[in-house]
């Protein structure tokens, strides 16, 4: 994947308009068959730039690691929220997703002014929010909420693995691989297991 690094005109841009503190929100793990979706919401600090923020899929994961820990120290504020599988099948992954964005923004103290979404609006959030396409790859903000979740993320994945490796969690971090199928298949459905989703190959798989 080609890199490109993400910008703050957007955020600089609502600044000058009076809303100094622009939160970027994003998600991750809306694709998998495994696992919480997990949502972030950050505020950066106009005066601690941090180098390198870029959408976390164009990131190796030892620098993701890095910008994780650098948002963590110059961020004006950051907040980490996530729906699990029940609630993911209760919902379905879209609300879901948003329901996890949501409780990430109301997390952050104090609140932001604007929020700036990845695609999307965020619906019964009562802050000015804007969503911005491929957000992620553009907007600073996004792009370290981007990170933060990511990371969070794969952490949690990673302790799911040490709780049961039957699966490989560590390795494929819930999505849908083919030693992932080929887990299920002989183990079928764990608990962290989202019921809702269930590609025609693993049917194929299973009948």
């Amino acid at each position: 994947m080609v890199r490109s690094r993400a910008f703050r005109t957007l955020e600089n841009a609502m600044r000058r308009l009076g809303f100094f503190r622009v939160a970027g929100v994003d998600e991750v793990g809306r694709g998998c068959l495994a696992g919480p979706v997990v949502a972030a919401a950050v505020i950066l600090d106009p005066a601690r730039h941090i180098p390198g923020l870029c959408d976390s899929k164009a990131l190796a994961a030892v620098n993701r690691e890095r910008l994780h820990d650098a948002i963590v120290a110059r961020a004006l504020g950051w907040a980490v929220a996530s729906a699990d599988p029940a609630e993911i099948d209760l919902l379905n992954i879209h609300r879901a997703s948003l329901t996890a964005m949501r409780r990430a923004v109301l997390a952050l103290h104090p609140l932001p002014d604007l929020v700036l979404v990845d695609a999307f609006r965020i619906p019964e959030l009562h802050i000015p929010q804007r969503g911005v396409v491929h957000g992620d790859s553009r907007c600073a903000a996004i792009a370290a909420a981007s990170i933060m979740a990511k990371v969070v993320r794969d952490r949690e994945m990673a302790t799911l693995h040490v709780q049961d490796p039957r699966y490989g969690f560590d390795r494929h971090k819930g999505y849908a691989t083919a030693d992932h199928l080929a887990a299920v298949s002989r183990f079928g459905y764990s608990a962290v297991h989202r019921r809702s989703f269930r590609p025609p190959s693993l049917f194929d798989r299973m009948e």
